[in-house]
């Protein structure tokens, strides 16, 4: 009998849909050393991009929000010294970072003193936003840039926001319009209802878990036949959830998977899905989420474990 195969290589680079981009099936995305939750020093937030780096990760997300600025600017002062052709680099726009920015967000813990988010998804707020992330990246373009929440204020996200981009996009300024949403029935609606040719990417926050496939009703389908590459993230945490739950456990110990890799590799096995993200704010933190995506898994471990999720009730 042939030994289970190991799940994808973090590294293995793949087409970001019809964007001419590559990615590699592993991303970093770079909310944490912005300081979620809590405070990272640059050299972690450093020493955690090179750790990437050198696992073969070439896809890299941030955005103005996270952590007022400063998630951005680590990013840039991480990936300076890296030749700008061998990686992606996303941020998002919706949100301008200012002085008595109203929009406080609680979860960053150390953001720089007197300034604050504003959402703004017009076309001006636009064009000013990537031009602000610009300097603060210190780097000459970003490829992929997600509108940000775009459900906070969707008429202005879809007729400001996503004509500022499409503009830079034709012009060649920018390599791909994505979305960055936390409910897969929000990006569809947007990707239905966007002028052609419409969001290149969607990056879903949610949807694409272990106790929740509900991307897979719509929105993956739809995507999967415009040419649109979905970008999954939020996997980690309802996989250790999962692991709570009996049934779920059960499956992972019959085939003695960690619920860690089955939650890392399940966005990998459904259509259009390009690459899954991961936050960081360790080194250790992201050669873990590596190791687990290579985990082997069997065929077998799909379906019973779909089967034991629908009898819990999960995943609508």
């Amino acid at each position: 009998m042939s030994a289970t195969p190991a799940g994808p290589a973090p590294g293995e680079r793949v087409p970001l849909g019809r964007t001419g981009l590559t990615v590699s099936r592993l991303g970093l995305g770079l909310a944490p050393i912005g300081g979620m939750f809590a405070p990272v020093p640059p050299e972690a937030a450093t020493a955690t991009v090179e750790r990437a780096w050198e696992l073969g990760i070439r896809l890299y997300d941030t955005a103005p929000v996270y952590g007022y600025g400063r998630s951005e600017t680590c990013a840039g002062a991480a990936l300076a010294d890296k030749p700008r052709d061998a990686f992606v680099l996303c941020t998002k726009v919706g949100r301008l970072i200012e002085p008595g920015g109203p929009d406080i967000q609680p979860l960053w813990a150390d953001p720089p003193p007197g300034v604050g988010p504003r959402l703004d998804h017009s076309y001006a707020a636009t064009h000013r936003s990537v031009a602000e992330s610009l300097d603060r990246l210190g780097l000459d373009r970003v490829d992929v840039l997600h509108i940000h929440d775009p459900d906070l204020d969707y008429p202005t996200a879809l007729g400001g926001a996503y004509r500022a981009l499409d503009e830079l996009r034709r012009d060649g300024v920018i390599g791909a319009v994505s979305l960055g949403v936390n409910h897969p029935a929000v990006a569809a609606r947007f990707v239905r209802e966007a002028p052609a040719p419409g969001p290149d990417c969607v990056l879903v926050a949610g949807g694409c878990t272990l106790l929740d496939r509900s991307a897979a009703d719509d929105l993956l389908p739809l995507c999967a036949d415009r040419g649109i590459a979905v970008m999954a993230a939020g996997v980690i945490t309802p996989a250790l959830a999962a692991a709570e739950r009996a049934a779920v456990r059960a499956v992972c110990d019959r085939h003695g998977v960690p619920p860690l890799a089955a939650a890392l590799q399940l966005p990998l096995c459904l259509p259009a899905v390009a690459t899954v993200l991961v936050g960081a704010r360790t080194p250790e933190e992201i050669t873990e989420s590596a190791t687990q995506l290579t985990h082997p898994i069997p065929k077998a471990f799909w379906p019973e474990l779909a089967a034991a999720v629908e009898g819990g009730g999960a995943g609508r």
